[in-house]
């Protein structure tokens, strides 16, 4: 049993726990690092607004910690579990505003480790991690402007710059962005339940001026990640009925993934039962952020038939405890208490125990790279030809990003191989479709 003055120590070690334990098991398991961690490192680099795939903050933030830590695999598990671990920091404060009780708002949290987004896949540092912040601050502080009846400059320069991080993380995040305008739209010119006032509108001022670089980017290089994007969600070759099979297949893979998450909700409550009121302005704003976004994107999926894949929904299930403990709260009994804290337990310790197993007893994964032991052989053949360092590499973002990050000299990813580059190296070698040179 959890007493209201342990609350805030359990919810601590919870997450200094969950930072260790995240950060260990793929370290001591992986001999290398994940695709998409990868990928970032490669684009960090070579710095940009920009890159074929995605906008720039994944990169730029793995850069940073490269800058600090070098090539040592732990330092980018390491980035990903604080992620994490402020998120779930900001959304308990947000949860104790919303709850008025620590021990709801610390339920709150430790139901989203029903939720695989949150463990299992967390030790690769992508896009879909990087925006999980940026996700929960402009959440927080649009909370704080919705409860003011002028909102506060502060807050609304804070929610553009937040938001600007969003998206420049992902482009998925414009989901959540639009939801919170469609509330306030909604509050202001159609309830008419508060005034307009200029500070609404420095949160977008912030948001287009701080975006304007990676909008030129953009444009000079064709809208490259937003064709990617669209490519991704098989759009090329949509057909009339994936308008119906893939929200379908959307709705049934939502409920998978939070099926462990309702089976946490259910050891707490003694019965089910829905007890709403749409004039509660608190249940109003919860059912926006988590509900709305999620609607938006099923309903994108329904007109242009494009497949939603599951990894992108990531950051749309940050507030769901929140909200189901808000809508459940009456009848959730302190008896059960126990019952839920055993299956929070057993999720919690699972996770990381399935993680390792699938890490140790599988050997064709792309974490089985032996990235090292090729970099040692690039650079043995370049020193036996060659007095100038690598300081450029040519490939695809895996293996020439694996070169960029091993080699002593963290070469420049320069993109795939092209004679029209190489011919303006000082010199270079080109081995199984990776080149690496001196400029």
């Amino acid at each position: 049993m959890i007493y209201k003055k342990q609350t805030k120590f359990f919810f601590y070690i919870f997450l200094i726990i969950h930072l260790v334990l995240w950060t260990l098991i793929p370290s001591l398991t992986n001999d290398n690092l994940p695709l998409d961690t990868i990928e970032a490192l490669a684009w960090g680099s070579n710095l940009d607004w920009g890159f074929n795939k995605h906008p720039p903050m994944s990169a730029m933030i793995v850069e940073v910690f490269y800058s600090v830590f070098g090539s040592n695999d732990w330092a980018y598990y390491l980035l990903s579990q604080i992620f994490i671990i402020f998120s779930f920091f900001v959304i308990f404060q947000f949860s104790k505003e919303i709850l008025n009780n620590e021990i709801l708002a610390l339920i709150s949290v430790l139901l989203l480790e029903g939720i695989y987004f949150y463990n299992f896949t967390t030790p690769e540092f992508n896009v879909n991690v990087c925006q999980i912040p940026f996700w929960v601050l402009t959440v927080y502080y649009s909370w704080k402007i919705y409860n003011q009846k002028i909102p506060k400059l502060k807050d609304c320069v804070i929610v553009g710059i937040f938001a600007v991080g969003g998206i420049l993380s992902k482009y998925l995040f414009i989901y959540l962005l639009l939801a919170i305008d469609i509330l306030f739209i909604y509050l202001i010119f159609f309830k008419k339940e508060r005034k307009f006032h200029f500070n609404y509108l420095i949160s977008l001022e912030v948001f287009l001026v701080l975006l304007i670089p990676h909008i030129i980017w953009l444009v000079n290089n064709n809208f490259i990640t937003i064709t990617y994007g669209l490519s991704r969600s098989s759009l090329d070759s949509s057909t009339f009925l994936d308008h119906i099979i893939y929200p379908i297949i959307f709705i049934f893979k939502q409920v998978g993934i939070l099926t462990p998450f309702l089976a946490m909700l259910y050891f707490l409550l003694k019965k089910i039962k829905f007890n709403y009121n749409l004039k509660d302005k608190k249940l109003l704003f919860l059912l926006v952020i988590n509900i709305l976004p999620i609607l938006l994107i099923l309903f994108t999926s329904m007109i242009m038939g494009s497949k939603i894949r599951t990894m992108w929904m990531t950051p749309f299930y940050l507030f769901f405890g929140t909200l189901f403990v808000y809508i459940f709260q009456k009848y959730i009994l302190k008896q059960n208490y126990k019952s839920f804290f055993i299956s929070f337990l057993i999720l919690f310790l699972l996770s990381p125990i399935t993680y390792a197993y699938i890490s140790i007893t599988e050997n064709d994964k792309r974490t089985d790279y032996p990235g090292k032991e090729i970099s040692d052989k690039v650079q043995l053949r370049w020193s036996e030809e060659f007095k100038e360092p690598i300081n450029v590499v040519l490939g695809n973002e895996w293996s020439a990003g694996n070169l960029s990050y091993h080699l002593k000299t963290r070469p420049v990813w320069d993109g795939e191989v092209d004679q029209n580059k190489l011919d303006n190296y000082k010199v270079y070698i080109c081995i199984d479709n990776i080149c690496v040179g001196n400029k």
